[in-house]
């Protein structure tokens, strides 16, 4: 007969901890290793606000044209260059410009907005380094959490461009990507600026997310288009209708 083994006494439950990022202010101020959940619920009401008051900013513009790209390209790149030439495009045309707010392509767009005398909007993110709000923003509001300003960018552009970036530009093209591919939000224009920038990763998607492990469609490829200037791109922008918030 197979002896029996003695169970183990189940473990005590551990204390339910937050595992969302502190503020500098809320570390700084933490008095042990892990907060409470019952201790900091209040912060569900800090990201409710930041929506809150994030669409009730966006409500006050109109004919939207989100612009994403790094923040790490100087004023002598010639895609900062083209952004400024698109944000100042656009001004002309009656269009707000929206862009994170920070510097490089971001910079580059708000301040050919603004030197067209137009609408000139920046979300901006708080950062412990790099993002800085630039001088070019007519109309700005900061964020602390990334989600909500990621969705601020998205919610009323009536068309989403996108000049050379890093990980977060690629991380905001397969978002606003993913929510026209599985009409979560209507469908506009995303146009892709810079053609020796993005083909490559094109390429990879035809080759092998498409063709080789058939985890896409080539209907989902047609959901953007690459260009090389901002006027090209400005062509697609400019017959692009008004929407109102996904």
């Amino acid at each position: 007969m197979p002896i029996l083994k003695k169970s183990k006494k189940p473990a005590a439950p551990t204390p339910r901890t937050c595992r969302m990022p502190l503020t500098p202010s809320e570390e700084k101020d933490r008095k042990s290793p892990a907060e409470s959940l019952n201790e900091i619920t209040w912060r569900i009401f800090r990201i409710m606000a930041e929506f809150v008051e994030g669409f009730q900013f966006l409500s006050e513009f109109h004919r939207e044209v989100t612009i994403f790209g790094s923040a790490r390209l100087p004023e002598t790149d010639m895609w900062y260059k083209e952004a400024r030439k698109f944000g100042k495009m656009l001004a002309d045309c009656g269009f707000t410009v929206v862009t994170g707010g920070g510097p490089g392509i971001m910079e580059a767009a708000n301040r050919g907005a603004m030197e067209e005398g137009g609408v000139s909007v920046g979300l901006n993110i708080q950062l412990p380094k790099e993002q800085r709000a630039n001088p070019y923003i007519t109309h700005g509001k900061g964020f602390h959490y990334f989600f909500s300003r990621k969705v601020m960018l998205a919610a009323s552009a009536q068309a989403y461009v996108f000049f050379p970036g890093g990980f977060g530009t690629m991380d905001e093209f397969f978002e606003m990507l993913v929510l026209i591919q599985t009409k979560k939000a209507q469908r506009v224009p995303m146009v892709c600026v810079g053609k020796e920038f993005w083909e490559p990763l094109m390429k990879f998607i035809d080759e092998i997310i498409v063709r080789k492990f058939g985890v896409a469609t080539v209907a989902d490829t047609k959901l953007y288009v690459i260009v090389d200037s901002a006027e090209a791109a400005f062509k697609i922008v400019e017959t692009s209708s008004e929407r109102t918030f996904f």
